[in-house]
């Protein structure tokens, strides 16, 4: 009579769609529920020899009865309440266990997260889905959480139910897409991914979009992990970070692949997390970077692809220990004062069919259309950028590295790709934006949002595009039309510099606008200047080989060029094994070469990197004022054949002022003139050709005080001596200018010269002034006035004096000496010259011969006495 009643209640629609693994709201009749008859407890669990249902109110047992062979029991318990109590079941295998039913519990997303998830602006949607460990009604257990709106079917399946996907389906929150269940009795730790069936049959498994670890390659589950396992020691490094601005610090980064920075040693062993983060905090300690930038370390498959196409965008790579590794490894170095930066691609993801690839049986994450979604340089899936939900899985997991790793960056790898829709791709293999375009409209409005959320909800972290397109404002604000990152790396800076140095110093010459032409566009971005892996890999070959001569002149250019880097404006950033000097490239498989250090010349030149490193630092003009027009001043950019620049740098109100001096050929300048911004000492604080950096000693051990001597369009200038292929850097300290000493006796000296000068021609004025007036001169005022000259006649000598130009006149003594002398011997001449027709006088030549201070011709000078004597007669 019991299997009748049973039977009755039952639907045994529902489970055919149970058994067919067709079933999307398990909880409705799974587990108990109240009838008529009693409380119905149904359970599906194939493998199981027996279950029973064991009340703990009343210690009392009720075997289940087996309703289908597949695995489905039912029992009718009395009573009008639903009881607590669990399942103990009997396997096949002659194994038992004992649970709490995971149907009796309710959804654990509030149904305000819900609704913000489907606009798209869940922030911290990664508390919420995936899999975390809880106490639901005071049970113990693990609440799982995936979105799979297309699915048919989804089932948690792990070691803890054979993988068998009939075991554990999951619930549909039907308005949203997402399947969840409570399993009670997990702890952390245990392995587990989602049993999918899509439309059309295919029944797969996919690892967890938000797992927070994974299992060590070649395997693929994903791990159960609590958020707050970890107890961290950098609260006060977090504390400064919150009210920090990184604009006005120096940023110095040291770019690093775990995988290579170490590599294993002979037996095989690989250096994890937390080896790493003793071996690496201590070198950059060392060598006087703030910050490192780690290679992309979000869970990936395959070790060629160095992490560049992610599968896990929630959990680190498993390859150096677990996640709670990783964090000490953070920790750690946070606790020695340095900052830390990771690579993170939000344009596209691995293909791997056990992830995000094809999730729910369609392009859930990325689009349905080939064209939109396939990235044809290494195979790999755009994300769909046009899904609210997508774009806040993507913010979702930057607020998750940068508040739950306490991660202070991250570098946004080759925006360009995610910029433009035909990055890559031919006519016909991309789909234009709405209005024709090839600009990814859906792209811009992400990362605005992205850096918008970042500021408000990680405050003090920066994010760092790695773009090298023209794309406007990268670094503007969004309120301005900009993206709102915060540096951008400046390739046309890169890719100058290199082929610039590549040239043989003889002919660099005619290349010298090069290396300038950098600051014509410098403040148009916030730019970061990046020597980075790709530049010194196997393809481009290391910074050393690039570089022209014998290992003496290379190790020169090697320290002028990275001189000149440290002295321009921006943020710098090094790849590994650059800062030694290494002759091999990085590659995947070989990383920093630590054997260069057993020459000298390479522990010389790491020596003179970290001198350079603790210089920048120390120096506020070397970074305070990076993005403002007053932190630097061109003193002299055109010695193109010299191969030299002269700069300031400068600090918020000029508290400090460098000079420094950059000369790119191989010759040494002795007793080099350089203009100064004032009057001052300058003392050299720095020279790359230090002997100790395996320099020549081409230094200026003396402080040297400006002169007034006009050089650079200055008034003031100092003489030094310039290294070959090197930079000095040289403080400068301003000195008021006293009337004192030898300035004033060379001001007393101008000032008797002056005066000498003006009693002169006053003298000279007063004696002209005193002559009688010749004979000539009266003839002179009664001629009529039409037939004067343009310009009044004087006696001869002092007309002469008068018209001609100063360079041509003799001393003013001298010249009034003649010009008595000439008055008193020859009147007659004089008179005569007065008298002299006008009509036979031209201006010009009387002009020309003023200027000349010439007297007339001699057949001029008879003529006009002859004029004279007649007029007496």
């Amino acid at each position: 009579m019991m299997n009748e009643k049973l039977y009755d209640e039952m639907d045994w629609a529902r489970i055919e769609g149970l058994v067919y693994s067709e079933e999307d709201d398990p909880h409705s009749f799974l587990g108990a529920t109240k009838t008529e008859e009693g409380i119905l407890v149904q359970t599906y669990c194939p493998t199981a020899k027996s279950v029973t249902v064991h009340v703990a109110s009343t210690d009392s047992s009720y075997p289940m009865d087996m309703e289908d062979e597949s695995g489905f029991f039912a029992v009718l318990l009395p009573g009008k309440k639903i009881p607590d109590y669990t399942l103990e079941v009997e396997f096949t295998d002659g194994s038992t266990r004992s649970f709490a039913d995971p149907y009796n519990f309710e959804p654990q997303i509030p149904d305000s997260v819900l609704k913000k998830f489907a606009a798209g602006n869940c922030w911290e949607l990664y508390r919420y889905l995936g899999a975390h460990p809880m106490t639901v009604n005071g049970t113990d257990g693990v609440y799982f959480a995936v979105w799979a709106p297309h699915a048919v079917r989804v089932s948690v399946v792990g070691d803890f139910n054979l993988w068998d996907g009939r075991r554990l389906p999951m619930r549909r929150l039907k308005d949203y897409g997402i399947f969840e269940l409570f399993v009670p009795g997990l702890t952390s730790g245990a392995l587990y991914k989602y049993e999918i069936k899509a439309k059309h049959g295919l029944t797969y498994l996919k690892s967890d979009p938000f797992s927070f670890q994974s299992e060590l390659r070649p395997n693929t589950a994903s791990i159960v992990k609590e958020l707050s396992a970890y107890e961290w020691g950098d609260h006060a490094w977090m504390e400064a970070r919150t009210g920090s601005d990184s604009k006005a610090q120096p940023v110095s980064i040291y770019q690093v692949s775990l995988a290579t920075f170490r590599v294993p040693d002979g037996e095989g062993h690989v250096p994890g997390y937390r080896e790493l983060a003793e071996d690496l905090s201590t070198y950059v300690a060392k060598m006087g970077y703030t910050t490192v930038e780690l290679f992309p370390l979000l869970e990936y498959s395959e070790d060629e692809t160095m992490g560049t196409r992610p599968e896990a965008f929630f959990a680190p790579t498993s390859r150096y220990g677990s996640s709670e590794d990783f964090r000490y490894f953070i920790d750690t170095l946070h606790q020695k004062g340095i900052g830390v930066i990771l690579d993170w691609d939000p344009s596209h993801f691995s293909r791997d069919l056990n992830g995000l690839s094809g999730f729910d049986g369609t392009g859930l994450y990325e689009s349905d259309d080939p064209r939109e979604s396939l990235y044809k340089p290494d195979g790999s899936l755009y994300f769909n950028l046009k899904s609210p939900q997508v774009r806040n899985f993507l913010i979702a997991s930057a607020v998750f590295w940068l508040k739950e790793y306490h991660i202070d960056g991250l570098q946004l790898a080759d925006l360009s790709k995610l910029l433009y829709l035909d990055y890559g791709k031919t006519y016909g293999e991309w789909v234009p934006n709405i209005y024709g375009g090839n600009e990814n409209l859906e792209a811009v409005s992400f990362l605005r949002t992205l850096s918008t959320v970042t500021k408000k909800e990680c405050p003090g972290t920066i994010l760092v595009a790695e773009d090298a397109s023209d794309w406007p404002q990268e670094t503007g604000t969004v309120s301005e039309g900009g993206l709102g990152l915060d540096y951008k790396w400046n390739r046309g800076f890169r890719d100058a510099l290199i082929e610039y140095i590549q040239l043989d110093p003889i002919f660099r010459g005619p290349h010298h606008q090069q290396l300038i032409f950098s600051m014509v566009y410098n403040y148009s971005e916030q730019f970061m200047l990046a020597l980075s892996y790709e530049d010194v890999n196997e393809k481009y070959g290391s910074m050393y080989s690039k570089v022209p001569g014998r290992k003496r002149s290379k190790f020169a250019n090697l320290r002028a060029c990275y001189g000149y880097m440290f002295l321009h404006p921006g943020k710098k950033l090094l790849a590994m094994g650059n800062d030694i000097g290494q002759k091999m490239p990085l590659s995947e498989k070989t990383g920093v070469d630590w054997s260069a250090l057993d020459h000298e010349e390479n522990v010389q030149f790491q020596g003179y990197m970290a001198a350079l490193l603790d210089l920048y630092r120390s120096h506020p003009a070397l970074y305070s004022l990076d993005y403002s027009p007053e932190g630097f001043e061109w003193i002299n950019n055109i010695s193109a054949n010299e191969n030299m620049l002269v700069f300031l740098r400068k600090s918020e109100k000029e508290e400090e002022t460098l000079l420094c001096v950059v000369n790119f050929s191989a010759l040494a300048y002795e007793d080099h003139k350089i203009g100064v911004p004032f009057a001052g000492k300058y003392k050299e604080i720095f020279n790359s050709d230090d002997i100790a950096f395996g320099g020549d000693g081409n230094v200026n051990p003396r402080a040297k005080s400006s002169k007034e001597e006009e050089c650079d369009e200055l008034p003031d200038s100092i003489r030094v001596l310039v290294p070959p292929m090197g930079i000095s850097i040289f403080s400068c300290t301003k000195v008021e200018k006293k009337a004192s000493g030898n300035e004033q006796a060379k001001a007393a000296v101008r000032k008797r010269r002056t005066a000498k000068r003006a009693a002169e021609e006053k003298t000279a004025e007063s004696k002209a002034e005193q002559k009688p007036k010749p004979q000539a001169e009266e003839v002179k005022a009664a001629e009529p006035k039409a037939a004067e000259p343009k310009a009044e006649q004087k006696p001869q000598a002092e007309e002469a004096k008068a018209e001609e130009p100063k360079a041509e006149q003799k001393t003013q003594a001298e010249e009034a000496k003649a010009a008595e002398t000439k008055a008193e011997k020859k009147p007659q001449a004089e008179e005569a010259r007065a008298a002299e027709p006008k009509t036979e006088k031209k201006p010009q030549a009387k002009a020309a011969g003023a200027r000349t201070g010439r007297r007339p011709a001699a057949g001029k000078r008879r003529a006009a006495e002859k004029s004279l004597k007649e007029e007496k007669e």
